[in-house]
């Protein structure tokens, strides 16, 4: 076992000298030995609990973690944070707690570490939210971390057919038109979600477990097994000994999370036609380490990258279907034998992404993942959009789409509950342009994702009739023409605010532009007469995340940053 010198590791602080003789009596307490407590503190985080099945495997992830941590010759230290569950809290006011949960789970993983110095961290999330929000908090603190991702739930069965939540969803629509019976409803939503994992489609949470190991904060292979796969545990412990290799080595998340690998991150999103909220995350994770990277940045890698991982919702296939072939290393190694990868980026392996991935061989014999060269479309399938509509920027997820050019009239409502209710009533036409606004990061608050309501669409047959634009946001789940991120948000007076019913808006995916056909005369004087909106949410969590919360292009981030700090956790 290492003799291990503390006098430069935060725990330093609680474990070393005569006075912290009270410190050190808080840890016999809890059975503690000497030694243990000589050695190494290492936060084991996990956002474990009972909300939703993305969660519920976790704490059995963690002990796993715990125990690689101990073998390797450090003390590990167990705790849990947060999660709000998307497909729990979608369609209604409950959502407006989704991305603010992203930021308080990065500040409660940052207090705990800080208030009990805390060495180095292994991080173990399942849901969309969670990913991003653990990840941030390694960048932030910049103590040795390795990230784990808990794994994807196993596809359902219906009728012989494989099914996700997103069906579910999109049946919602199709019974309110009429095309599903009670009975048929309830079989569905019996059988969607046989287990424990999160959403199995190419949504956020599989886009970030992609990200993970890209980017590298997450050991290679580590994404892939289903959360019901034994294997999962066995790569907890590989990651809780991973990260004691990393106190041994000094090496930091912001040795890992550098341009380049943000570009790498990217061009990941882009090869697997994954969520739209990637361009939310990666720019706020780049913010951790103090890097400006915008939703351009994201969108101009990810609209360079060829879409070769057929996955759902634009395509066929599911996360246990990478996994079935390889994982996400096959991915990755497609695209760096196109050369879309900078390959010399520093991992928590302490090898680069390319020397992971050198024997790495994408196999012929299946059409998951193809190779660059063949690709289901030379651009990826996240697109950017610029216009008088969204001088800051707009997203768009174009992966299964097959027309990337709408042209319609507006139908505007200030808030998703009216244009659900408008959709399920069908009190809407082939030509519309649906506009929500009023949903953005500050105007929510909470920049809600609209799932429900697409879905809804989509499942009454008016998926390619209708577009749907939003100052909010979409889940990874949604498909068709739905913009979102549309930026300056309406609450601050963009020009989202300023539309009306009969409007005309323009959309080209093709091209990267979103207009309305008004002039900037007409659009100043709308601008002079728009006030703006109040909220019912004047006091709490909601109310401090829209005083602090910036603009959705920046990752829609609550504090300065890495770029702001003067002494980092890590050093103190």
């Amino acid at each position: 076992m290492t003799k291990w010198d503390k006098s430069k590791l935060p725990s330093r602080h609680t474990t070393m000298g005569p006075e912290r003789a009270p410190h050190r009596s808080y840890y016999y307490a809890m059975g503690l030995t000497h030694e243990e407590i000589t050695q190494p503190l290492v936060g084991v985080a996990s956002c474990w609990n009972e909300a939703a099945p993305c969660n519920i495997a976790l704490s059995r992830q963690a002990q796993a973690a715990k125990i690689g941590v101990k073998e390797a010759g450090a003390t590990p230290r167990e705790f849990t944070t947060i999660t709000v569950t998307d497909g729990i809290a979608m369609g209604h006011q409950s959502m407006k707690s989704s991305l603010a949960s992203r930021d308080t789970i990065a500040d409660s993983i940052e207090l705990t570490m800080r208030g009990h110095c805390y060495d180095a961290l292994v991080g173990i999330a399942g849901c969309d939210k969670s990913l991003p929000g653990v990840m941030m908090s390694m960048i932030r603190l910049n103590v040795p971390s390795v990230f784990m991702y808990g794994g994807s739930i196993m596809p359902g069965k219906h009728h012989g057919q494989d099914v996700t939540v997103l069906d579910v969803f999109e049946a919602v629509g199709k019974h309110a038109a009429g095309g599903m019976s009670d009975e048929e409803l309830d079989e569905l939503e019996r059988h969607a979600c046989p287990g424990a994992g999160a959403c199995g489609g190419q949504f956020t949470a599989n886009t970030m477990a992609c990200v993970s190991e890209m980017i590298g904060l997450a050991l290679p292979f580590s994404a892939g097994a289903p959360a019901p796969d034994e294997d999962r545990d066995r790569w907890a412990i590989e990651s809780g000994r991973a990260v004691v290799e990393l106190i041994r080595r000094n090496i930091r998340p912001r040795d890992i999370v550098t341009l380049d690998s943000l570009h790498n991150a990217a061009a990941i999103v882009g090869a697997t036609g994954g969520s739209t909220n990637a361009a939310l995350h990666l720019p706020a994770m780049a913010h951790e380490a103090g890097i400006r990277f915008t939703l351009q940045d994201v969108a101009e890698i990810m609209r360079k990258t060829p879409h070769i991982a057929d996955l759902k919702p634009g395509g066929r296939y599911v996360a246990a279907d990478v996994h079935r072939i390889g994982g996400v290393p096959i991915i990755i190694k497609a695209l760096i034998d196109g050369g879309y990868v900078k390959g010399d980026c520093m991992t928590v392996t302490g090898k680069t992404i390319a020397e992971n991935h050198r024997e790495v061989i994408v196999p012929k014999d299946q059409d998951v993942v193809r190779p660059c060269s063949d690709p289901i479309s030379p651009i990826g399938g996240v697109v950017s959009l610029h216009g008088n509509l969204a001088p800051e920027g707009a997203i768009v997820k174009i992966a299964g789409m097959e027309k990337l050019r709408f042209e319609g009239t507006a139908l505007c409502f200030d808030c998703e509950e009216d244009a659900f209710k408008a959709v399920e009533m069908r009190a809407y036409k082939p030509g519309d342009v649906i506009i929500v606004r009023y949903e953005g990061p500050k105007g929510g608050p909470g920049m809600r994702e609209m799932l429900s309501t697409t879905s809804a669409i989509y499942g009454q047959g008016m998926g390619d009739k209708v577009a749907l634009i939003t100052d909010g946001r979409f889940s990874g789940a949604t498909r068709g023409f739905c913009i979102g991120h549309v930026g300056p948000e309406a609450a601050v007076g963009g020009p989202i605010a300023l539309l009306r019913d009969g409007d005309k808006i323009i959309i080209d995916a093709g091209k990267g532009t979103i207009d309305v056909a008004l002039s900037d005369e007409e659009l100043a004087k709308r601008r002079a007469e728009w006030k703006p909106r109040k909220t019912d949410y004047n006091s709490g969590v909601l109310w401090k995340y829209a005083q602090l919360v910036g603009p959705a292009y920046l990752g829609a981030v609550t504090h300065p940053g890495g770029g702001a700090e003067t002494h980092c956790y890590a050093d103190q």
